[in-house]
C-alpha cells in the first residue's frame, strides 16, 4: 500500500507522493536513518537517506534529513546546494537554518546572512529601525508549512544570525539577536552563554536582561526558580566581591559541576585562590577535561605559581585539544609564569587566532608586553580586548595602568573612570584610582578611594583579608602618613605585616613612620629587619644611615670623672634629613585584577601593577 506524504514541494516539477516500489516500508527506512544518526554512523545514515530521496521522488522531509547527514559528514557546500537548488530554504525555516549554518561552518558569513535574509533580500533594511526588529523577525520567519516536523525555529535562526554578526565583528547586532533568542525561548542557554562568555553586556545590562525574560510565561511554575537561579549564577562575578552561598530555595544543585565551577570562580575573584584551587581540583577529578573549568584552573595555577602542574596540564591539553584556544592559552600562561615573554606571545597569539573573541588570551597577550615595560604594545593589545570584551572593565583598567606607568595621570584617570562606570563595585579599580590620586598629591581623595576599596573587600569576610590585598593596606598606611596620621599609619602597616610578614617594604614603612615620629631607636630596629630580608634595599640603607647619624647627635658624651654624672637637660629628639632637594622613594606594589577563562582574563602575577606609590619628600622640620 502506498504511503502518503504530508509535505508539499515548494517548487513545481517535484512529485510529493511516494512511489510504491514493491511495498517498501519507507517508514522503517526513515527510522533507520535517524537511528544511525543517533549512533553516529553518519555514512550509513547518508547512504539510506540518499536512497529515500530517490524512492520518494524528493519528498521534503527526506531531502531535509539527507541534507542533515551531509552536514554531519562535513559536506557543507553539498548540503547547502541540495536545499537551495530546490528552494526549500525559502519555504521552510528548518531548511533555511540548515543551509545558513552550512555556510557559517565554511566561514562564508555573508552568504549565510543572505540566506537568513531570504533570496529577495527582504531584510536589507532590517536594523535601520531597531524598533521593528521583533515584528520583522516574526514576519520573515513565518513557516509556510505548519506540518513540518521541525518546528519552533525562531530562536535557532536568531541565535545563528547573532553568531554570523559576531563573526563579522558587528557585535551590537549580535547582542540584539542573542537577546531576542532568549526572549523567544528562555531555555536557550547557548544565547546567554555567548552573551556572558564573550563579555557583551555590562553587569547592569545583564541584570536588566534577566528581569525582562518571561520566565513565568514560558516555564512551568515549579521550574521558574530553578531556571532563574541557574542563569543568575552564570552572570558576571568579577564586578565586585560577592558571597558564595547557594540559595536555600534551590536544593540538590550544590554538587552539580557547573554550580561548583561558578562557586570557584567567585572565590577566584574574591582573591581566595586556595579555596578556588581546591574546588577546581574537585571538579577536574570527576571531569578531567571540563572546558568550563579549565580556564579557571589555568588561571589559579598561574596565580599560585604551580609551574609543574601548569606544564603538565598544558601538555595534555595540546595533545588532546590542539584546535581549542584553552590549550594554547595554558601554554602561554606557563611561559608568562617563567618570565619568557617571547614564546608566551607566540602561543597566546595562536589562541586568539583560533578564537578571536577569547578574552583571557587577549589580556594575557597584553600582560606579556607589560611585563617587559613595552607600554605601547601592551596598550594596543588591551585596546583590542576592549573592543571584543565590550561589557568587561578589565581592558580599560589595564589601559589606565599602562598610562599611569608612563606618568600620564590624566589619561590613566580617564580609563579608570571608564572601568568604574562598568564595574562600580570593583575594589581593584578603586584602589588604582587611589594610586593616581596619591601621585597627584590629592591625599584626601586617595584615602577616600582606598577606604572604599577596603569596605568592599570586607563585605566578603570581615575578619580575614586575602594576601592579595596587602598592598591596599600598605597604601592606606602611606596616605595616612602623608596626612600626618602617624598612629593610624602604623596600625595599617602592622596589619599589612600580619598579612605578609616577609615583605621588607613593610618593615621599611614602619621604620620610616617611627623616624618621622622621632622614635629613632624603633626606626633603627625596623630598618635592620628590612635589611635582614633584603640586603640591597637602597631606601632602608639610606634611612638607617640617617637615623644612626641622628642618634649619634642625640647621644651626649660624658666629659667629667667616671664617678660623676653630669646634670644635663634631656636631649631633644632630632631627625637628620637630607637636603630638601633629595627625594627618597618607598615602593609598594599595587595591584590589578585577574581575567576568566578564561578570564580571566582572565590570571598571572604579571597582572600586578608595577605602579609605585611615591614617598614623601622629607621635610627638614621633622
Amino acid at each position: 500500500m502506498a504511503e502518503e506524504v504530508l509535505f508539499t514541494s515548494p517548487s513545481p516539477g517535484f512529485n510529493t507522493v511516494n512511489q510504491e516500489p514493491g511495498k517498501l516500508n519507507l517508514a522503517l527506512l526513515r527510522g533507520k536513518v535517524k537511528n544511525y544518526i543517533e549512533k553516529h554512523h553518519y555514512d550509513s545514515a547518508m547512504f539510506w537517506a540518499d536512497k529515500l530521496v530517490t524512492l520518494t521522488n524528493e519528498n521534503v522531509e527526506d531531502v531535509y534529513w539527507y541534507a542533515q547527514t551531509l552536514y554531519l559528514t562535513g559536506q557543507y557546500h553539498r548540503a547547502s546546494h541540495l536545499l537551495r537548488s530546490r528552494k526549500l530554504d525559502q519555504s521552510y525555516s528548518a531548511c533555511r537554518y540548515l543551509a545558513a549554518k552550512c555556510h557559517y561552518e565554511c566561514k562564508d558569513y555573508q552568504e549565510a546572512l543572505d540566506i537568513l535574509d531570504g533570496a529577495d533580500n527582504e531584510w536589507e533594511e532590517l536594523y535601520n529601525d531597531t524598533s521593528q526588529v521583533q515584528s520583522n523577525l516574526n514576519e520573515s520567519y513565518e513557516d509556510l508549512d505548519a506540518n513540518f516536523p521541525v518546528k519552533d525555529m525562531e530562536n535557532s535562526l536568531l541565535l545563528l544570525r547573532g553568531k554570523v554578526y559576531e563573526a563579522m565583528d558587528n557585535r551590537s547586532l549580535a547582542i540584539e539577536c542573542y537577546q531576542e533568542a532568549l526572549l523567544h525561548d528562555v531555555y536557550c542557554y547557548e544565547a546567554l552563554d555567548l552573551l556572558v562568555n564573550h563579555h557583551m553586556l555590562t553587569a547592569e545590562e545583564e541584570i536588566e536582561l534577566m528581569e525582562s525574560l518571561p520566565f513565568t510565561v514560558q516555564c512551568p511554575e515549579e521550574e521558574v526558580e530553578l531556571v532563574k537561579f541557574l542563569y543568575e549564577d552564570r552572570l558576571k562575578k568579577y564586578n565586585g566581591p560577592v558571597k558564595t552561598a547557594i540559595p536555600t530555595n534551590v536544593t540538590g544543585l550544590d554538587k552539580n559541576l557547573d554550580t561548583v565551577v561558578n562557586k570557584a570562580e567567585r572565590h577566584y575573584y574574591n582573591c581566595n585562590f586556595s579555596e578556588c584551587y581546591r574546588l577546581t581540583l574537585e571538579v577536574l577529578s570527576q571531569d578531567p577535561y571540563n572546558l568550563k573549568c579549565l580556564p579557571l584552573h589555568v588561571a589559579v595555577l598561574t596565580e599560585l605559581k604551580k609551574i609543574n602542574a601548569l606544564f603538565y596540564l598544558a601538555h595534555k591539553l595540546v595533545e588532546f585539544y590542539p584546535n581549542r584556544p584553552i590549550s594554547w592559552f595554558a601554554v602561554g600562561c606557563y611561559y608568562l609564569l617563567n618570565e619568557m615573554s617571547n614564546p608566551a606571545r607566540i602561543y597566546l597569539s595562536k589562541a586568539t587566532t583560533l578564537d578571536k573573541a577569547y578574552g583571557p588570551a587577549w589580556l594575557a597577550y597584553g600582560h606579556s608586553f607589560a611585563a617587559k615595560s613595552e607600554h605601547d604594545q601592551a596598550m594596543a593589545a588591551y585596546f583590542t580586548a576592549s573592543q571584543i570584551m565590550r561589557g568587561c572593565h578589565l581592558p580599560a583598567l589595564y589601559i589606565g595602568l599602562e598610562y599611569g606607568l608612563t606618568n600620564n595621570a590624566k589619561l590613566a584617570e580617564k580609563f579608570f573612570n571608564e572601568a568604574l562606570s562598568i564595574a562600580p563595585n570593583d575594589p581593584f579599580v578603586l584602589h588604582e584610582m587611589g594610586v593616581i590620586a596619591f601621585q597627584s598629591q590629592n591625599y584626601s581623595e586617595a584615602e577616600k578611594n582606598f577606604l572604599a576599596a577596603l569596605d568592599l573587600v570586607k563585605k566578603v569576610d570581615e575578619k580575614i583579608i586575602p594576601d592579595k590585598w596587602e598592598p591596599l593596606i600598605s597604601n592606606l598606611g602611606h596616605v595616612s602618613r602623608k596626612l600626618k596620621k602617624y598612629d593610624v599609619a602604623l596600625d595599617y602597616h602592622r596589619k599589612a605585616q600580619c598579612i605578609n610578614p616577609n615583605n621588607p617594604s613593610i618593615y621599611s614603612d614602619i621604620g620610616f613612620v617611627y623616624a618621622l615620629k622621632g622614635d629613632n631607636y624603633k626606626a633603627v630596629d625596623y630598618f635592620h629587619k628590612a635589611l635582614g630580608i633584603r640586603r640591597d634595599d637602597a631606601f632602608s640603607t639610606t634611612m638607617l644611615s640617617n637615623v644612626m647619624e641622628a642618634l649619634m647627635l642625640e647621644t651626649v658624651p660624658n666629659l667629667g670623672d667616671d664617678d660623676e654624672v653630669p646634670e644635663l637637660p634631656p636631649p631633644t629628639p632630632k631627625f637628620i634629613t637630607p637636603a630638601p632637594t633629595t627625594k627618597l622613594d618607598v615602593f609598594s606594589d599595587t595591584m590589578s585584577p585577574v581575567p576568566p577563562a578564561d578570564t580571566t582574563n582572565q590570571s598571572t602575577d604579571l597582572n600586578n601593577s608595577d605602579m609605585a606609590i611615591e614617598e614623601i619628600e622629607m621635610d627638614s622640620s621633622n
